[in-house]
């Protein structure tokens, strides 16, 4: 654990920021699950009042009792009719093309009318007759829910603005964010919470300033959107003082000292990107722009809430067994080091495509895979490059919360169409990465262990597997018969934290059951202590991550207003020519922003660029995807082996770095992703161009 984040974690801990942080958060999560499944409770409630009580829908609210008059006389309706009608002789009525009225028309209109009359008398009191205690009750919840939902639906912005605001204040007072580097002597430190405060100072006065200039405008403003401005302003200014109450409190344990370029280094990157997104909408005279950008994660509230979700989800399965005991599956096979790396990443494929993002599962599981290959004898180097890939092939993958993001954001493609071809790419990026990782610089023999050996073995590992595949199992049927919801790219954010929890659960029961059995069985701390550690972890990270999130979206409106991309041609009569632009600028998007910040940019610029080319829009979005991966891993920000240093500790990067060797072997833990992602990017932005492109 590096110094920065060891000290977080202590700081959370002695601090007892976990019940002013961690405890909110994880009510805000479990809310945020709540109201997401409470709509899928009521249709099912719905469906059983309609089988309990036909005619249902109509007993939801109480009838109301008609106000005409069944027991009309229809003779004397009639002849009052006929009455009013004008006289035959009168000239006016002659002008005005009255027509003399049919008495036999009068009544039948009039009898008409009084069957519909004694037809409503008869619905209002079999529905009054119907209106048993049971159905009272019944409605009562199912209304309750009803109201739920809607409130849900409503507070669902502002339940983001709270987390973001509540999660990015611990990240300030337990130094989390994410920076180039850590904070290792005094000048870093200085530096860094000084131009923290700086940038938060500008966070707040940019909302302050979209705040006026939205009450100045000539519309008006709804007291929703003017208490949601006021949440940001509360936000960011918490967030100011937090720095600064952090500029004034060094720590002691510092180094003295330091060198002002790597300072900056220390400087978190949602501080850069704030601090230039901050000077250019001032210099341009839109000082409310980063305001304004922030807002727009408000039409995108529910996509950010599964981001905190699936953080939460990966940090609970780190206070799990359950990845050890898939480790367990494989070691029997006694696999070299740069082997069990493939499978690493192979098997990482999976999870990272129900978290999100690479960078998501990366900070969700990284520590978990980094420990368990060195445990398993991969060297420094081999286990940091697997632990930053670990993430990059499953982004392609059923039910990747960005591939679902991109097909909202485009018509021109479907998830369908895109996880169909994204199996493909699955394909092709983990080949790559097999044969980069067992060809190039491999330093071990490719030996395993004899299948009369390993297999049996194997099938005894997987023994302890089967009662979390039936808790996981009975969670998906539980949400299939109950609630007629199955596993999918759309509700995998409301199940998997129910299955992580039912999860933890079991291992509290039936592991503190057995206690005595197995050492690591007998010391499992429980449920409470595994969720409170879970969420103090997830606070932290949700805070660094979401404030990155946002400000990238910030960065964004930059590139986007400075008219940037005006200056390439808005249409090339080449594909090659398209693709190869597209290339360089996706890999640079990656290098610089976050996912779901540069889709929400690709989308809004690049994307129309390349269908304008020619270019499939299916084969845009792929080339899309790996390239950013790529970014992510490419210097000088790389952000996954950014956040692989925040997982697994500065001192394991520090001691790689030491270690001896050629160069490839001094750097392999940059190269080997890179070589194996740049090539699958070449495959996957040219190939199909063979075969399309005129």
């Amino acid at each position: 654990m590096s110094q920065n984040v060891a000290l977080s974690k202590v700081g959370v801990r002695r601090s007892g920021l976990e019940w002013f942080s961690s405890l909110p958060a994880c009510l805000l999560l479990l809310a945020v699950v709540v109201f997401s499944t409470s709509s899928d409770i009521h249709n099912q409630i719905l469906r059983g009042g309609e089988q309990l009580w036909s005619g249902y829908y109509k007993l939801r609210m109480d009838p109301v009792e008609p106000t005409c008059n069944a027991n009309r006389d229809v003779d004397a309706a009639v002849a009052a009719e006929l009455a009013e009608a004008p006289a035959s002789d009168d000239p006016m009525a002659a002008l005005l093309g009255a027509v003399e009225k049919n008495p036999a028309e009068v009544r039948l209109a009039i009898e008409r009318s009084l069957a519909d009359c004694r037809e409503a008398y008869q619905s209002y009191q079999s529905l009054q007759g119907q209106l048993t205690l049971g159905v009272k009750a019944y409605r009562a919840v199912e209304l309750f829910i009803a109201d739920l939902i809607a409130f849900g639906l409503s507070a669902q912005r502002y339940v983001l603005v709270l987390l973001v605001m509540l999660c990015a204040v611990t990240a300030t007072l337990t130094r989390h964010h994410i920076a180039m580097r850590a904070m290792e002597t005094r000048l870093d430190y200085l530096v860094s919470h000084t131009l923290q405060t700086v940038a938060n100072a500008m966070l707040l006065g940019s909302s302050v300033i979209f705040r006026q200039s939205t009450l100045g405008a000539e519309t008006s403003v709804s007291s929703d959107e003017l208490l949601l401005h006021n949440f940001w302003i509360a936000g960011f200014g918490c967030l100011t003082l937090a720095s600064l109450y952090r500029l004034f409190r060094v720590p002691e344990e510092l180094e003295e000292g330091g060198n002002l370029n790597k300072a900056f280094l220390a400087v978190p990157l949602y501080t850069g990107m704030c601090l230039i997104s901050g000077s250019y909408f001032a210099l341009i005279g839109h000082a409310s722009g980063i305001g304004i950008y922030l807002g727009k994660m408000m039409e995108l509230s529910d996509m950010f809430l599964n981001v905190g979700l699936y953080v939460w989800v990966g940090m609970m399965l780190k206070q799990t067994r359950l990845a050890t005991l898939v480790f367990n599956v494989f070691r029997p096979w006694r696999m070299s080091p740069e082997m069990l790396a493939v499978v690493a990443v192979l098997v990482a494929a999976i999870p990272t495509a129900y978290t999100g993002a690479s960078g998501i599962f990366v900070i969700a599981a990284g520590a978990v895979i980094y420990s368990e290959l060195r445990a398993a004898g991969a060297r420094r180097q081999l286990a940091l490059a697997a632990t930053a890939m670990s993430g990059s092939l499953g982004v392609v993958l059923r039910p990747c919360l960005l591939v679902v993001v991109i097909a909202y954001l485009n018509r021109e493609v479907t998830t369908d169409e895109l996880f169909g071809w994204g199996i493909w790419v699955f394909v092709l990026t983990a080949t790559m990465f097999f044969l980069v990782a067992l060809t190039v610089n491999r330093q071990s023999k490719f030996e395993l262990a004899p299948s009369s050996v390993a297999f049996p073995a194997m099938l005894r590992a997987m023994k302890p597997l089967i009662p979390y595949v039936l808790v996981i199992v009975a969670v998906v049927l539980l949400y299939r018969t109950a609630l007629d919801v199955s596993m999918d790219e759309f509700s995998a954010p409301r199940l998997l934290p129910v299955i992580m929890l039912a999860i933890l659960a079991y291992e509290h029961f039936g592991l503190k059951s057995r206690r005595g059995r197995a050492s690591g069985e007998a010391d499992h701390p429980g449920l409470e202590s595994c969720l409170r550690r879970a969420t103090n972890d997830t606070t932290a990270e949700i805070g660094a991550l979401l404030l990155l999130l946002g400000l990238s979206v910030s960065i964004g409106g930059v590139i986007e207003r400075s008219h940037i991309m005006q200056s390439f041609p808005q249409a090339f009569d080449s594909a090659w020519s398209a693709m190869l632009l597209m290339v360089v600028i996706l890999v640079i998007l990656g290098m610089i922003m976050d996912a779901f910040g540069a889709v929400i940019l690709v989308t809004a610029t690049v994307a129309t660029i390349a269908y304008a080319s020619g270019i499939h829009p299916i084969h845009f979005w792929m080339v899309t995807l790996v390239a950013f991966e790529l970014g992510y891993l490419s210097p000088p920000v790389a952000l996954n082996h950014l956040l692989t240093r925040q997982v697994v500790g500065e001192a394991e990067v520090l001691a790689a770095q030491q270690e001896s060797g050629t160069f490839y072997q001094r750097h392999e833990r940059i190269i080997m992703p890179l070589i194996a992602m740049g090539i699958s990017l070449v495959l996957v932005a040219f190939v199909p161009l063979l075969f399309y492109a005129v």
